[in-house]
Order: C-alpha cells, then sequence, then structure tokens
C-alpha cells in the first residue's frame, strides 16, 4: 500500500493566504502607526533590522499581534540565550534567498525577496525559517524589551521639519496644487495637494511617498515596467503595490505611515487580484519597492549634501 506523502510546505503559498485573509477584513494593518520598543522596524536577535519583504510580514504580525517589543529570533537562537517559547505560542514564517554558483557552493544569505538574477548561471532558491517575537518568550535578557520612546505631537497642517528637509532634497519635481496627488509620466513630476489640506501632516508625507515611489519607475530612475498600464489592470495594480511598500519602508526611516488620498474598495482589490494570481508576487514587489525606498534615500542624501558644499 503507498503511502500518502505530506505536502511539501509552500512558504509564498501560505504566507501570500495570510496577506489575502488579512486583506479581505478590508484592513491594511501596516498603516497603523506603531513602534515596538523605540523601534520602528523588526530587529534581529542581533540588532539589525530586517529588510523587504520580511520587514513588511514582521511590521504586519507585530501591529496585529500588538507586540512591544521589536525583536525576533529563532527558536534555537532563544535556547543559545538560556530562554524558551512559552508553551503555546505560535511562529511567524520569514524567508531568505540564497544562491548557488553552477550548483557549487556559493551561498548568498538574503532576505529582500529578489529571486532574479542577471546571470544565468546563478541558480537562485527560496527557504523559509519560523521566528518568534520577543514577547513571546521566556528568560530573555531586559534588553530584548526596550522601552517605548513618548510619540511625538506635531502641529496639525504644519510641515515636520526632518521629514520636509528629506523630501526637499530629492531631485524630482513636485508641483503643488489642487486636491489631486499623482505622478504624470509625460512630464516626469509628481503632483500633491498643499500640506494645509490635511489636518495630520504624516499622511501629507505619506501621500509625498506614494508619489515619489511611483516617479522612481521611470526608465532613468530604476526603469520599473509591468506592462501596460491603465486604471484597474494587473499593471496598474501591480506598481500601486510597490509604492504602498515604498511607502511603508520609508515611513519607518521617517516616522510617518503609508497613506493614500482614497482609500476604499477599488484600492484592497488591486492587492487581492495580484496576490490571488501569483503567489510570489508579495515578494518581488517587496524588492522593488526596497529598491525605491533605498534610491529615494540616496537621492535625498546626495541633494543635502550638495546643498551643503554650496553654503561651505
Amino acid at each position: 500500500m503507498a503511502r500518502s506523502r505530506t505536502p511539501k510546505f509552500d512558504a509564498s503559498e501560505v504566507i501570500t493566504n495570510e496577506i489575502i485573509r488579512i486583506i479581505e477584513r478590508g484592513v491594511l494593518p501596516w498603516r497603523k502607526p506603531w513602534t515596538a520598543g523605540g523601534s520602528s522596524r523588526p530587529l534581529r536577535v542581533g540588532g539589525e533590522p530586517y529588510q523587504g519583504v520580511n520587514n513588511f510580514l514582521l511590521t504586519m504580525r507585530t501591529v496585529m499581534a500588538g507586540h512591544s517589543s521589536p525583536f525576533w529570533m529563532t527558536l534555537p537562537q532563544a535556547n543559545a540565550l538560556d530562554a524558551k517559547v512559552r508553551k503555546g505560542e505560535k511562529s511567524s514564517v520569514v524567508v531568505y534567498y540564497g544562491q548557488s554558483r553552477n550548483d557549487a557552493g556559493g551561498e548568498d544569505d538574503r532576505s529582500d525577496g529578489d529571486d532574479r538574477s542577471e546571470e544565468a548561471h546563478i541558480f537562485r532558491f527560496q527557504k523559509s525559517y519560523r521566528v518568534f517575537n520577543a514577547c513571546q518568550i521566556e528568560g530573555l535578557p531586559d534588553s530584548f524589551y526596550p522601552d517605548p520612546e513618548p510619540v511625538p505631537e506635531h502641529p496639525p497642517s504644519e510641515p515636520i521639519p526632518h521629514m520636509q528637509a528629506f523630501f526637499d532634497a530629492i531631485d524630482i519635481t513636485t508641483v503643488f496644487t489642487g486636491t489631486e496627488a499623482y505622478y504624470l509620466p509625460p512630464v516626469d513630476k509628481v503632483y500633491m495637494p498643499s500640506i494645509t489640506r490635511f489636518q495630520d501632516p504624516r499622511n501629507f508625507y505619506g501621500v509625498w511617498a506614494h508619489e515619489l515611489a511611483h516617479a522612481t519607475k521611470a526608465p532613468h530612475r530604476l526603469n520599473r515596467d509591468f506592462g501596460f498600464s491603465k486604471f484597474g489592470n494587473t499593471s496598474y495594480a501591480r506598481e500601486e503595490i510597490v509604492a504602498e511598500l515604498t511607502s511603508v519602508f520609508l515611513g519607518q526611516t521617517l516616522g510617518f505611515t503609508a497613506h493614500t488620498l482614497e482609500m476604499n474598495a477599488a484600492y484592497l482589490h488591486n492587492w487581492l487580484r495580484v496576490l490571488r494570481s501569483d503567489k510570489g508576487a508579495i515578494f518581488r514587489h517587496a524588492a522593488d519597492a526596497q529598491r525605491a525606498c533605498d534610491y529615494l534615500i540616496a537621492r535625498s542624501e546626495t541633494g543635502r549634501a550638495g546643498r551643503s558644499a554650496e553654503a561651505a
């Protein structure tokens, strides 16, 4: 009698289905303002921040579970610290990418979700592992439970200096006019309402980040192309996911959350259509978003450095 085989664990499918179930409830939990132990990003056991899709996944899970620690670790890592995962606690699946050169050695541990390779002889593979938040573990040193920082208050409809300085230094033209926010490729400009139209100025910067993320797709920047795009089609939906995640990642650095002027069923449908049809989409688009975030940070740093040199 033939033995039935246990289905192979498919991390991409499990993670994608998890996100689909959450979005089907009509919520985007990563938009909730949060910090855990003073950190706006999930941290590895050694204190390094997670990147790309793992950053997104653990941010979402931190918010939903209400964890107060930013630290995540594997069971062996907890045991190595003479700590124990509490009975009944559930782990979270995260992924990393390795690579082999002609089937021989050369593994490269990555967690940014980018499984593409420019060289045909490089074989990329995805592996998954499970982690627990420090709040699920007993016996860890106190350093894994840092005190929360006070939430800063910002005057309504007024610029936030460090955020404004960051965006002003980016060499992508933004025109402030009207009531809509969008990027117009033919003229390579971002159009934004004035900050005075936003009660919470952090939402202003969340929208601005979203539109600048779209601008990074231009051929002379990151040259991101999902094919012919029009409102409501799949190419449009994929680009919207990239812009959303870019705003999430950039907001973690600056102190705002992702935001769009219209949050409705159609916006959620964009996510669901892509995720339901492509279990690998969230991994690729999180990698696209990480590149866009890194690009905008680099452009801002270059712009501010140039201004400092001119003033010297």
